[in-house]
Formats: C-alpha cells, sequence, structure tokens
C-alpha cells in the first residue's frame, strides 16, 4: 500500500514536470516568435525611414537596439542605401551611429567613402574622413572613384589627407588610369602635376596612355603621351649622358 502511493507520487510529479516543461516552451516559442515579428517590423520600418529621409525615425530605432550595420538583402549596408538614395539627415546620423562600421563595404567592395567621392559629394566625403573613414582602402579606393568622374576638388582633399595617388585595384588599374579613360584632363593633370607615375602597367599590361586611346576627349592622348615621354626621361637618365 505503502509502496503503491509513493508510486502515485512520483507519478504525480512527473506528469506535473512534463505539462511544466511544456508550458515553458510554448511560452518561449511565442517569445521568438513576437521577437521576430518585432524585429522583421523595425528592419522594415528602419529602411523605410532612410528611404524617406527620417533621420528622427533613423535616430530612435538605432537607440532602441537596432544594428547600424545591418544589410539589406543584396548586402547593402544603412549607409550606403542612404548614401545612394541622397538621404542626406539619415546619412549623418549612420554615420555618427554607434557602433557603426563606417568602412564596410557592400558585395561590390565599394565603401561609404568611395561612392561619396563619386558622387562628388565634397561635404560628406570629409564628414566621412572627419569620422574615421579610410582613405586608403585596399583594392579599388575612393581616389579611383573621385578620378573616374574628375571630381577635381574630392581628388585634392583625398590627396591632402594622404591617400596613395598610385593605388593599385585589384588589377592593377591605378586612379591615373580611371582618369585617362573615363574622367577629365583636369583630373590626369591633378595627379600628374601630385607625382602619379604614368608608366605603371595593369596586369593587362595598359598604361594610363593605352587607356586614354579610349577616352572622346583628342587631347587627353596627346597630353598623356607627351607627359608620359616627360617622365621617363626624368627618371630614367643616363650617368653616362650628362
Amino acid at each position: 500500500m505503502k509502496t503503491n502511493y509513493v508510486y502515485q507520487c512520483i507519478k504525480s510529479f512527473q506528469n506535473y514536470g512534463f505539462l511544466l516543461l511544456r508550458s515553458l516552451v510554448t511560452v518561449l516559442a511565442l517569445v521568438i516568435l513576437f521577437l521576430d515579428t518585432a524585429v522583421a517590423g523595425s528592419y522594415d520600418d528602419f529602411f523605410k525611414a532612410i528611404r524617406f529621409d527620417d533621420a528622427e525615425e533613423v535616430s530612435s530605432l538605432l537607440k532602441s537596439g537596432f544594428d547600424p550595420n545591418t544589410p539589406t538583402e543584396d548586402g547593402q549596408t544603412p549607409l550606403i542605401v542612404s548614401i545612394k538614395l541622397g538621404s542626406s539627415k539619415t546619412t549623418r546620423v549612420l554615420a555618427s551611429a554607434k557602433g557603426l562600421d563606417i568602412d564596410r563595404t557592400n558585395l561590390q567592395d565599394e565603401s561609404p567613402l568611395m561612392l561619396a567621392a563619386f558622387n562628388g559629394n565634397l561635404e560628406l566625403t570629409k564628414y566621412l574622413v572627419s569620422q574615421g573613414a579610410e582613405v586608403n582602402k585596399p583594392g579599388w579606393s575612393p581616389l579611383h572613384y573621385a578620378a573616374t568622374k574628375g571630381h577635381i576638388d574630392i581628388m585634392q582633399f583625398l590627396l591632402s589627407e594622404s591617400a596613395y595617388i598610385d593605388a593599385e585595384s585589384p588589377n592593377g588599374t591605378t586612379p591615373l588610369m580611371m582618369a585617362a579613360k573615363f574622367g577629365t584632363l583636369g583630373a590626369v593633370k591633378l595627379l600628374l602635376d601630385e607625382g602619379a607615375d604614368p608608366t605603371i602597367r595593369n596586369n593587362l599590361q595598359l598604361n594610363a596612355v593605352d587607356f586614354a586611346s579610349n577616352n572622346p576627349n583628342p587631347q587627353m592622348l596627346s597630353y598623356l603621351k607627351t607627359q608620359h615621354s616627360i617622365w621617363i626621361m626624368s627618371h630614367h637618365w643616363c650617368p653616362e649622358l650628362q
């Protein structure tokens, strides 16, 4: 009789423990569902606020704990999205956000500073640098992007911040090459005046003169050919001829 009583007690305790465990699992599942829903809502609200340049809403979501580095489905960071959209107010908020990785790139290996330079936004370029953005990013650099569009004011600023003038992209292309093909004669002159080397060849064995042959401005090729010859004469002199 006593044995049966003990058995019943144990059985009751086991049943109670099972019910308690099941209740805890149910509560946990509901909490996870709530959090997932909240995060999804915050994600949508965050990028919607960026799209409409709603700096107040972006600030509020950041203060509530939203990660400023959260990427979009196609790998764009919030700061890059904001720059691409021209959302100037949210760009400022994001660039100074606590915990932001200001140099985090997108899937194309573009940094926020590169895009600011490409867009010709000198004010934003200066602000990003003041917030710690890397001027000498490995691979394609902000100077490459500024030179491609011929943004001389931004190129001058980046050079004043010790941007490497002969920075090489993954395929060995320099800012001078990009300026020669896509930029302006003024951009090419600036780089050469600041000491860019016109004789460097990329992985395809092309130099700035080769790139200039595809520029619609006929003066570009003529100028670079002359500067190329002058550079060789001044850097590869023969002692016996001196």
